[in-house]
């Protein structure tokens, strides 16, 4: 391994991490987040992958050669260890100050995530010196399992924006029940990538495009939830 790998490696994940996070950025152009807090976001949900792969590490040594149990607790691990990186990088300052803004963090921490997630997976293409083969890995991520954690992520962001003005058991509440549904998409989509074969991967595909213009439109909600607070 030398350094001209792990650079187009790295290029290969940050960069169109960074080509969504510009895109999604828009919807809050507006009053945008700080910089600062974006940055930080996005480096703990690259944290994140760090941090979770000990533990997915244990799984495969329970329930090998891909068992449903392991692909569950896969998903589990990855959404709930981002959800805490969307949570401590922005949520939980004062900067969390309008319903789009848990969104906006949410998303960010999602691509920190798919960031070096796409790295690893680009990397071992490249060692083995299959470029054509990195290239295609990173196109496919880039459409597919990409997308997957930037909604899972972004639906629990959505939770947070509807019940923006809500009593914390509320909030709470939502909280949980986006996670555990975040967590049923991620295994559904998992069993489907790894199980189903071309088929389940077509379907995956499309699911996770129509999640994006569901979470598009569920932007155009939380922002014009800004200011309704019924209890002012």
């Amino acid at each position: 391994m030398n350094f001209q790998t792990i650079f187009y490696a790295l290029l290969g994940g940050i960069l169109p991490a960074l080509l969504w996070l510009s895109f999604w950025l828009r919807e809050d152009r507006k009053h945008p987040e700080p910089k600062g807090l974006i940055g930080k976001t996005f480096l703990f949900g690259m944290l994140t992958v760090i941090l979770v792969l000990p533990f997915q590490k244990g799984v495969d040594a329970v329930f090998p050669d891909l068992m449903l149990p392991a692909i569950f607790l896969w998903a589990v691990l990855e959404e709930c260890f981002k959800f805490a990186a969307g949570y401590f990088g922005g949520i939980h300052t004062v900067e969390d100050n309008e319903p789009v803004d848990p969104i906006i963090y949410m998303i960010t921490a999602a691509l920190g995530f798919v960031a070096l997630e796409n790295t690893l997976f680009i990397l071992g293409p490249l060692l083995g010196e299959d470029v054509p083969g990195s290239i295609i890995t990173g196109n496919l991520r880039f459409i597919g399992a990409s997308l997957l954690h930037v909604i899972t992520s972004g639906f629990i962001g959505v939770s947070l924006a509807f019940t923006f003005y809500k009593p914390f058991h509320t909030r709470l509440a939502a909280i949980l029940s986006a996670l555990i549904a975040a967590i049923a998409l991620h295994t559904i989509f998992n069993i489907l990538i790894l199980k189903w074969g071309d088929a389940g991967t077509m379907i995956s595909f499309v699911s996770v495009w129509a999640g994006v213009v569901l979470l598009l439109f569920s932007f155009e909600i939380a922002k014009a939830l800004h200011g309704r607070n019924p209890g002012v």
